[in-house]
């Protein structure tokens, strides 16, 4: 693996730790809350100019389904992060005090609340459009095979039940309300073990990562059969 692969996969994975951190943000108070935030969106930044190459070629090229739904989901992303940014920065009371910003925190506040949730979901359904580079790096540092017919099935069927059950956690958290601002408070158990809570929350991530994969192998499955069938009548 080359040095610049190497510095990126870091940077991923150090975001996608901050988000998960950031989503209990009970657990860690308004003080961690904030300066993981602002870490998480330095990471953000440096991601986009790691891959910035993506960019420049964003157009060139065959505009197939797959590139036309990680353009928008880029664009979503970038959007959810600059409100979480601008309404975090305007409520900071720690980071940001020297601004000195003053009113619109209550509008503020609603804002990161729900751009929050999407941006969960967006940067699981984002980890999902790569899953297939993910896990093949991991296995061939790991040195994981799965050869036989009868290992292939038992990872299937694990993650099926996962994503399964990510469903249901999705449902006993409530993103749906947050992420529609039905509500600007999180109920939160805090007897709840953490671990538990971010096994949901794993779990969650896990689910977006399933569908989006799937969908996208499908994606790619259906491209192969239109273009086989345009080289037939020519």
């Amino acid at each position: 693996m080359n040095l610049k692969l190497s510095v990126k996969l870091i940077v991923d994975a150090l975001m996608s730790l901050c988000l998960f951190l950031l989503m209990g943000y009970q657990l860690w108070g308004n003080f961690a809350h904030e300066w993981i935030g602002t870490g998480m969106f330095v990471l953000f930044i440096t991601h986009h100019l790691l891959n910035r190459k993506w960019y420049r070629g964003i157009f060139s090229g065959r505009l197939t389904k797959r590139r036309v739904c990680a353009i928008v989901l880029n664009i979503l992303l970038i959007s959810d992060m600059i409100l979480l940014a601008l309404s975090g920065i305007t409520m900071s009371n720690h980071v940001f005090t020297f601004l000195d910003i003053r009113g619109h925190t209550g509008t503020a506040r609603i804002i990161h609340f729900i751009a929050s949730y999407w941006g969960f979901i967006l940067m699981s359904v984002h980890i999902g459009m790569h899953w297939g580079m993910i896990s093949g790096i991991i296995k061939k540092h790991a040195g994981l095979t799965c050869k036989s017919d009868t290992t292939k099935a038992a990872v299937k069927t694990v993650s099926a039940i996962i994503a399964v059950y990510g469903v249901y956690a999705f449902c006993k958290r409530d993103f749906l309300t947050y992420m529609l601002g039905r509500t600007s408070f999180v109920f939160f158990d805090f007897s709840e073990p953490a671990v538990l809570f971010y096994a949901d929350y794993l779990a969650i991530t896990a689910t977006c990562i399933y569908l989006t994969y799937h969908a996208l192998k499908k994606l790619k499955q259906e491209g192969k059969k239109n273009e086989n069938q345009r080289q037939k009548r020519i």
